[in-house]
């Protein structure tokens, strides 16, 4: 059921945390595709918009919504989900799109039979330099790639216990980040092959991880996550190929052949989830794209579990 398209996208925003505050609102005030008209949070509001603190109390008071962002922590998303699906709304995906890969191929089923837009917002596939990388690798592909994401949680996930619980991911947060680019830039499909997982003693999830992968045409992969890096953070995949090495980096953001830099350019990621979006609910079509999940599920099922010292926020 493609929405109007001329009018605004009427939008409503589930979970109100520091990602919508930091990305989501100002990327929405910017574009003229969509109209704020309801969140649903149990401890925030949005200035001048109705507010709930139920996605139920707010599907059932704001009929007129069209389009549902669900931006809580993934373990409680499914339901959420499937309560504005079958209300007839298109919903975007906050990442990770689901706490496991059945719950989204639940949903992508749920949203076909509804007639509303599903969309997995990958935001990492949109930083600036992605696509010229992923053009890089289509004319070369690589002999070889390392992805190395070494970041704070204390700086960018400060108090979230959420996300330290099962289901809440841990490293692989950010990790899926990475992922969500290399299968999107590397020509060859890959597969995790064997994985240690780092455990705080007193959590759910790991702290860090090393990951081996392994192409279908034999290409080795590896990947190198670390949730406890102060200082300059590290968000790197480095892919060797005939025509040099190539470098992206700072999350997406710089492209590098041998040193030169190639492309760079400032973040847009939220502006460009939004504008993709908007496409897909306009065309009636859903962007619901596993692979990233589906390889964190295969690093935690093929995992070896490594007790680490316990982490204290």
């Amino acid at each position: 059921m493609p929405a109007n398209t001329t009018s605004p996208i009427r939008l409503g925003i589930v979970g109100v945390g520091k990602i919508v505050r930091d990305q989501h609102l100002p990327a929405l005030a910017k574009n003229p595709d969509y109209r704020l008209v309801a969140t649903a949070s149990r401890n925030a509001t949005v200035d001048g918009v109705q507010s709930f603190t139920s996605i139920e109390e707010m599907l059932d008071a704001v009929k007129e919504l069209d389009a549902v962002s669900l931006c809580q922590p993934p373990q409680v998303r499914y339901q959420a989900a499937r309560q504005a699906l079958e209300a007839g709304k298109h919903v975007f995906l906050e990442k990770p799109p689901g706490a496991t890969v059945s719950e989204v191929e639940d949903l992508k089923v749920l949203a076909a039979n509804k007639g509303v837009s599903l969309f997995a917002s990958w935001h990492s596939r949109y930083a600036p330099a992605v696509e010229a990388a992923r053009a890089f690798l289509a004319a070369n592909p690589p002999n070889s790639v390392t992805i190395t994401w070494k970041e704070d949680v204390r700086r960018w996930h400060p108090g979230q216990e959420w996300i330290w619980r099962a289901g809440g991911f841990g490293v692989f947060d950010p990790g899926i980040n990475a992922l969500s680019i290399a299968t999107h830039i590397i020509p060859t499909a890959f597969f995790v092959t064997s994985a240690t997982l780092d455990f705080p003693e007193n959590r759910d999830a790991p702290v860090a991880a090393e990951i081996s992968f392994s192409a279908s045409n034999g290409m080795p992969l590896t990947m190198d996550l670390d949730w406890l890096q102060t200082g300059p953070q590290t968000w790197d995949i480095v892919a060797e190929t005939a025509a040099g090495r190539m470098v992206l980096s700072s999350g997406g953001a710089r492209l590098a052949i041998d040193g030169k830099t190639l492309h760079e350019e400032p973040e847009a990621e939220y502006p460009r989830l939004y504008e993709r979006f908007a496409e897909v609910v306009r065309t009636g079509v859903s962007d619901v794209d596993i692979a990233p999940l589906q390889h964190v599920a295969d690093a935690f099922m093929l995992g070896k579990r490594r007790v680490v010292e316990p982490f204290f926020d």
